[in-house]
């Protein structure tokens, strides 16, 4: 069975990406999908004032509930399915992450903004590509999601 890793940011992009996979488009064997979100790290001053138990477990949730609508999907249509919370910075956490589970691949939904703006503003999915250990699948919805 191949371990695919599906990082999503809970958007409709995400769910689109879930689809894809759900509807085996992308693959045609059993896969296990690794849905992944990463929360960043709070600073050091909020660390200062809030113990860690309390944030690791507002991580835990905040992850949770934006994996939530992937791993519905993905569960609705059979497909073996883990998830995983992650800390940090998320390209770097995505790449790491694939790497440890050995990863086929990596899925991501694309919001297509392009390069300027993702020049701008900064992508994580140009920052997967640019590193990971496996190709990088960017699936775009067929309608822009409102």
């Amino acid at each position: 069975m191949q371990n695919i890793v599906l990082a999503t940011d809970g958007s409709a992009y995400s769910d689109a990406a879930a689809q894809c996979v759900a509807g085996r488009k992308l693959f045609r064997e059993e896969v296990c999908v690794h849905v992944v979100h990463c929360m960043p790290d709070v600073s050091g001053e909020v660390k200062s004032y809030i113990n860690k138990q309390d944030i690791e477990a507002w991580h835990a949730d905040e992850n949770a509930r934006v994996m939530k609508s992937v791993i519905d999907i993905l569960q609705a249509a059979g497909v073996q399915t883990v998830w995983h919370g992650l800390g940090g910075f998320a390209p770097e956490r995505i790449v790491a992450y694939a790497q440890s589970v050995n990863a086929e691949a990596i899925i991501m939904g694309t919001h297509g903004r392009g390069a300027f703006l993702d020049a701008i503003m900064g992508s994580v999915a140009s920052r997967v590509i640019a590193h990971a250990p496996c190709p990088v699948v960017l699936v775009k919805p067929k309608a822009t999601p409102a």
